[in-house]
């Protein structure tokens, strides 16, 4: 074969990103080079999401529509690779015949076996074994030109969260080597990359004979040229103050933590096996904000979750007011095959939990708005990510808090942090203009 080529195309969450562009190192070590066109390529894989029902069914159409390219060209290798391939793998080989290759989030070693199998004779490949060590360590991924590097430190999940699959589809939890994740970071750095994003199912868990989680964030800190961190998604129950200690000493580590809440209701919490209580959870967020006052903070929830009466509800509205969240990630509960809550009686009508969903973003839309005003006449920096959808004349980016900003382009280049006063804000975007260190008035986080 000839100059062969690979499409991989991804679905879910940053740690599905930093897994295809594992898979991408992979592959070009054994001779592929990427084709965007998917018509060109000679291996097909799709990284898999199997956190909600949803997510399955955009996979299960997606797969049914490009199926055509193998029937036309046989010999290409067509792949499942991650959750739903871990998951779903006995209904994907019953359903999708034209798939050769199914494998887990633990089986990407294989791959380059897998190839040189294809090449001695056909049928299909299955791997769906959960590995307790496996963390791909010494592996380098292979990123596109971009301004953010999502860096996995830690595979797996032991909270055991009873609306979760995770635990089921990438195992326990394990920790990837200090060292490994430094030598990724000044990869990352040589080629370019402003931003490190390090990743986990629950990031700030990570620990290792040389230090836990603040430990390996300030080692990330002080590598030469990173410009910010960010990391997701932390547990509440394994913030502590060593780690906001840390955060306030760097200037890159950004003032921005993504805290999930899921439920305001200390029942509901006690249901999805969430490890802490409506109070403790406000005590951090009192405390994120004694370390940082200009932290922003944004969450996860899910409304209608087995059980959650009107006033449970209504609690996790209180929250929400209390806390005033930059931003939220909201969802209507999933029920996944395997969990615990899959087996909870009192499932909640789909169109309540919609109209509670409905209500939650109206609530959210307008939390955002009040905190995107509240930086109107301040200067931020931002760094400069790409050109606005809306006009090549003006740079899109985003500020520490991780909130969008939109101003007009001077002699700025991309991965540029620059100061910007806030002019404006509208829906889930502030505008701008860029002022110089000379014009600065004054400056916020």
């Amino acid at each position: 074969m000839s100059n062969p080529h690979y499409f991989i195309e991804t679905f879910g969450c940053q740690m599905n990103v930093a897994d295809s562009e594992l898979v991408a190192g992979m592959l070009q070590e054994c001779g592929y080079s990427e084709t965007r066109d998917m018509t060109q390529a000679d291996i097909i894989f799709m990284n898999t999401c199997a956190i909600r029902e949803k997510a399955e069914e955009t996979v299960h159409h997606r797969l049914d529509s490009i199926q055509h390219l193998k029937k036309r060209k046989p010999e290409m290798i067509f792949g499942v690779l991650g959750c739903m391939a871990q998951n779903l793998k006995n209904d994907l080989l019953e359903s999708k015949p034209y798939v050769d290759v199914i494998l887990g989030p633990d089986s990407y070693r294989r791959i380059p076996e897998i190839i040189n199998n294809r090449k001695k004779r056909n049928g299909y490949e299955v791997d769906t074994r959960l590995s307790k060590y496996e963390v791909y360590d010494n592996l380098l991924p292979s990123r596109h030109d971009g301004v953010n590097a999502y860096i996995s430190i830690s595979r797996g999940c032991d909270k055991f969260c009873t609306f979760c699959i995770v635990p089921f589809t990438r195992g326990r939890e394990r920790s990837r080597s200090n060292e490994s994740i430094i030598r990724e970071v000044k990869d990352a750095v040589t080629n370019g990359f402003g931003e490190i994003t390090l990743l986990g199912q629950n990031v700030n868990s990570y620990r290792t004979e040389e230090g836990r989680f603040p430990h390996l964030l300030e080692a990330v800190a002080l590598v030469p040229g990173v410009k910010r961190i960010r990391y997701m998604s932390p547990h509440p129950q394994d913030m502590d103050d060593h780690l906001l200690q840390v955060m306030t000493e760097h200037e890159n580590i950004c003032n921005y933590v993504h805290l999930p809440l899921q439920a305001g209701s200390d029942r509901i919490l006690r249901r999805m096996n969430r490890t802490y209580t409506k109070a403790e959870f406000l005590t951090l967020v009192d405390s994120i904000r004694k370390f940082m006052p200009n932290c922003s903070i944004s969450t996860d929830i899910i409304v209608g979750f087995p059980g959650e009466t009107t006033s449970e509800y209504e609690e996790t509205l209180e929250v929400m007011n209390k806390v005033v969240f930059d931003r939220a990630f909201m969802f209507k509960y999933s029920s996944r095959p395997g969990t615990k809550a899959a087996e909870y009686m009192d499932q909640i009508d789909e169109n309540i939990k919609q109209e509670r969903l409905a209500q939650l973003i109206d609530l959210q839309q307008s939390h955002t708005l009040i905190a995107n005003q509240r930086h109107i006449g301040k200067v931020l920096k931002v760094m400069v990510e790409k050109e606005s959808k809306k006009s090549p004349q003006e740079w899109s980016g985003r500020t520490e808090g991780n909130m969008g900003v939109i101003f007009d382009k001077n002699d700025e280049q991309i991965k540029d942090i620059v100061n910007v006063l806030i002019q404006d804000a509208q829906g889930v975007s502030m505008f701008g203009n860029r002022v110089l260190e000379k014009e600065m008035i004054h400056e916020v986080n």
